[in-house]
């Protein structure tokens, strides 16, 4: 099912549509401000595990999930005030923390060290589904076999099909991965660099 939604003033109607589905156990693929990711609601199991099967992906590398905001950050993961400053400097943005996850992340969104890679876009779409569902949501880049970024949601909707149960249609992304930045023990280490700026970190 492909469905648009208004990328600045999303339609409340279509949100509650979208949220539905991932309550429901749905997976679908939705715009950030980097790219077009994958997603589920963090809380189910089964749908993580579909995901995983989608992208023949290691389950020893769990994926990274968005929240709405620093406050709702603060429940899935341990935030110190070094983390806090930080993140409230260059958030909602293209970057994903890595931080020490709370015990309310399933054991399947950690790593073995138990941390946990947490985004908050700058994307209105995102930030509206997760408020609507009340929980994280995984994010994970919408990609073919090859490991090519699918940047438009029709493409998407055709080359998964059946496999995914929603596509929702936010106009076009910038096709850049966000920049990943580790804030284990209050010494940032830049993992990955992308869209987000990470001179400060240097």
């Amino acid at each position: 099912m492909l469905i648009s939604i208004n990328p600045e003033t999303p339609q409340e109607r279509l949100i509650k549509k979208a949220a539905q589905t991932l309550k429901e156990g749905g997976i679908i693929a939705y715009p950030t401000d980097t790219n077009y990711g994958i997603g589920c609601d963090i809380m189910n199991k089964k749908a993580i595990e579909k995901i995983y099967g989608l992208k023949q992906r290691n389950k020893y590398k769990p994926f990274s999930f968005i929240c709405s905001g620093l406050t709702n950050i603060s429940k899935y993961a341990k935030v110190t005030n070094y983390a806090y400053k930080t993140m409230k400097r260059l958030l909602p943005g293209p970057y994903t923390f890595v931080l020490e996850g709370s015990r309310l992340v399933p054991k399947i969104m950690l790593t073995k060290r138990k941390t946990a890679g947490i985004r908050v876009p700058k994307h209105n779409i995102c930030i509206a589904l997760v408020k609507e569902l009340g929980n994280p949501i995984i994010s994970t880049t919408a990609k073919t076999g090859e490991g090519e970024p699918l940047i438009n949601p029709s493409l998407i909707n055709d080359y998964f099909k059946h496999r995914i149960d929603m596509v929702i249609d936010g106009g076009p992304v910038r096709m850049t991965p966000s920049s990943v930045i580790s804030l284990i023990k209050d010494e940032p280490e830049v993992i990955r660099e992308g869209e987000g700026d990470v001179s400060i970190f240097r």
